[in-house]
C-alpha cells in the first residue's frame, strides 16, 4: 500500500554511544529502525540505502532533521586509528573486499589526506539533501 509521505521527522543520534563501527550501527538502528524486525548491517552502502527511505522511521517521512549530539566524540572514535584498522582488515580479506580501493584509501590516510570513517559517514548523509544532518 502506498501511503503519502508524512511531515518531517526529528531524530537524535547520541554520539557518546559511538565507540567503534559496531556501536555506530547499533546507534543508527536505535534511531532509524526502532520498529523494524531486522537491523541495518555495518556498511556505508546499507546506510545510504536507509537514507533513501522506504523503511524504518524514514519510510513515510518527506524529510528528516537529524541532530548528531556529541558528534566530536563520534568523530574521535571513528577517526584515523579506527579507519586504518578497518581498511587493514579489508586488505586481509581479498576474498570479500576489493584490495585496490582499500589500499588506496589507506595510502591516502598515511599521507594525511584520507577520509576517516566518520568523514565517510558524513559523505553518505551529504548525498541525501532531504535528510538534514546537524552536528552538535
Amino acid at each position: 500500500m502506498n501511503r503519502p509521505p508524512s511531515a518531517a521527522v526529528d531524530l537524535r543520534i547520541e554520539g557518546a554511544r559511538v565507540r567503534d563501527i559496531p556501536s555506530l550501527y547499533a546507534e543508527l538502528n536505535r534511531v532509524f529502525m526502532p520498529d523494524e524486525e531486522w537491523t541495518l548491517g555495518e556498511s556505508l552502502d546499507a546506510l545510504d540505502d536507509l537514507l533513501y527511505g522506504g523503511f524504518g522511521v524514514l519510510a513515510h517521512a518527506s524529510s528528516a532533521r537529524v541532530v548528531w549530539a556529541d558528534s566530536a566524540i563520534s568523530r574521535q572514535a571513528l577517526g584515523i586509528p579506527l579507519t586504518r584498522a578497518h581498511l587493514a582488515a579489508k586488505l586481509e580479506r581479498p576474498d570479500i573486499y576489493a584490495a585496490r580501493p582499500a589500499r588506496a584509501a589507506l595510502d591516502e590516510l598515511d599521507r594525511g589526506a584520507g577520509k576517516t570513517y566518520f568523514d565517510l559517514v558524513l559523505d553518505v548523509f551529504a548525498g541525501h539533501p532531504e535528510v538534514e544532518l546537524v552536528l552538535a
